[in-house]
């Protein structure tokens, strides 16, 4: 078995052994944005018993997992509590009502997390087509389901009655989108919007989103399928309907971070907002039935840096349990390692390089040897967070490499998070890094096919942390100690700025 023996090293120290390939990554003082969190949906499907096991949830969240999730997406299931009559195209042999996700919901909570709804579509009565069901299917005629205009303003009250019974149940919600996937025609449950109608709905009518009685509760755009910008750069450039919208949302199936997402984002940046990409699986070619290969691996944790690259605050990934994802569904026609119920597959180790170690830190500019456009063989990133830097590389080659890690300020010692899949399979294993003196510039290993996660301790110095420069005057917004963001704060508070800092404050 391969052993990764030392990584060392202060540059002084480095000169005589530098004889593989290089690959650099330059670190600057400028801030981006700050990452607020990586998570997954409690859905149904491959979460059945829908209402019962909670198993994933515990897995995968908090400080005390192995992963360290922090958001759960949930449907907003158009049914209420206790219409538990199941349409005969609903497929799902549970019942589908909002008691659903409300028991993984709960521990999401309890273990600090965030807990976001998404309507698949509002109840049949408030659409063109009488039912829930999205209208692209023989039994509805391929009537179009859409929410009708004189039913705009039934729709946030019934977001509101979802807010009220979770927060009766012991839940309450941080967030609530517009609509899943508004551009799809779908034969399951599903409305369509427009880029002008999601306009006119939220310009309109989500000032009846009760922010009052829940006044940590955000509003999510409409979630395109593909991420498509008329989406939410209708919403911005209204100013009336951007004050309402606290974060723009979609999926990237069919569209690579790097093009849709990136282009909504940027508008997203110049009104401060957050940009979550909330739904996306990366399935297995051909619908092979198998556990994803390590290659596979590998571009779900490219998928990811990307994302951040392109401007995310927060990734969602599609389901927790499925062969493809988290968590084993204990299908042995899948393989060993899926055919135990409920264990932790490789997927999730990828996810944790960044859930457990990026959340809650500030991505940093920087550029890498390999461009990520035109050569991204090798991908990397940087972040701040406290007195920790952290260096993510990603290496798809089939050979190593001397990584160059020059920065803006020196470090001192730390860790290297290694998962890599040439024979071994190992996964976040933890290997010390020893420096010879605090330094700006640093050469470690990075193996071939292998994901790696360098966290570097901040010298406490003039060069430190305390004296990096940022491009703008840092914002400033309020949060409760559960970590709900709150329009208008009281009380005990944190006040959180935008370069990553915080504090706890008293506001009258």
């Amino acid at each position: 078995m391969r052993r990764l023996v030392t990584f060392v090293l202060a540059m002084a120290a480095v000169t005589a052994v530098c004889a593989k390939a290089k690959v650099t990554i330059t670190v600057s003082n400028n801030r981006l944005q700050t990452i607020t969190g990586f998570g997954a949906a409690s859905c149904f499907g491959a979460m059945e018993p829908y209402a019962k096991d909670t198993q994933p949830v515990k897995l995968l969240y908090g400080d005390e997992s192995a992963i360290g999730l922090n958001i759960m997406r949930m449907e907003i299931s158009p049914n209420f509590e206790g219409d538990v009559k199941v349409p005969e195209w609903n497929y799902w042999d549970s019942p589908y009502d909002w008691n659903g996700s409300l028991p993984s919901a709960k521990i999401v909570k309890q273990r600090g997390g965030i807990v976001f709804g998404t309507p698949w579509s509002p109840p049949g009565e408030y659409k063109t087509n009488g039912t829930a069901q999205g209208g692209n299917a023989d039994n509805q005629g391929n009537q179009r389901g859409k929410l009708r205009e004189d039913c705009y303003d039934k729709f946030f009250p019934w977001l509101n009655t979802f807010l009220k019974w979770m927060h009766d149940k012991g839940v309450d919600v941080d967030a609530v989108s517009v609509q899943n996937e508004p551009d799809w025609w779908v034969s399951y449950s599903g409305c369509l919007y427009t880029p002008d109608e999601q306009l006119n709905l939220v310009k309109n009518y989500a000032h009846m989103l009760d922010r009052e009685t829940y006044p940590g509760v955000r509003l999510i755009s409409a979630e395109p399928l593909g991420f498509d910008p008329q989406y939410s750069d209708k919403l911005l450039n209204d100013a009336t309907a951007r004050n309402q919208v606290d974060i723009i949302a979609g999926h990237i199936y069919g569209h690579p971070p790097l093009v849709n997402l990136k282009n909504a984002a940027k508008k997203a940046k110049q009104y401060g907002k957050e940009v979550w990409m909330t739904e996306h699986s990366v399935d297995i070619p051909n619908d092979e039935e198998r556990l994803p290969n390590w290659q596979e691996q590998m571009t779900f944790a490219q998928e990811v840096n990307e994302c951040l690259q392109a401007g995310c605050t927060g990734y969602i990934y599609w389901y927790m349990r499925a062969h493809w994802a988290f968590v084993s569904t204990g299908e042995s026609k899948y393989g060993d390692k899926n055919k135990v119920k409920n264990r932790l597959l490789p997927r999730a180790y990828v996810m944790s390089h960044f859930s457990k170690y990026v959340t809650g830190s500030t991505l940093m500019e920087s550029t890498c040897s390999f461009d990520l456009v035109t050569n991204a063989s090798i991908e990397t990133s940087a972040f701040v967070k406290g007195d920790s830097l952290i260096v993510l590389a990603i290496n798809t080659l089939s050979s190593d490499r001397d990584f160059i890690i020059k920065l803006p300020f020196n470090v001192t010692s730390g860790d290297m998070m290694l998962s890599w899949g040439n024979e071994t399979d190992e996964l976040c294993q933890k290997y010390p890094i020893e420096v010879a003196e605090p330094s700006q510039r640093l050469v470690v290993e990075l193996p071939a096919k292998s994901i790696a996660t360098y966290v570097f301790k901040i010298a406490n110095e003039d060069t430190s942390v305390s004296s990096v420069t940022t491009a703008a005057k840092p914002t400033k917004e309020y949060y409760d100690l559960q970590g709900r963001r709150l329009v208008k704060p009281r009380g005990l508070c944190i006040e959180r700025y935008s370069d990553g800092t915080s504090k706890k404050v008293y506001v009258q």
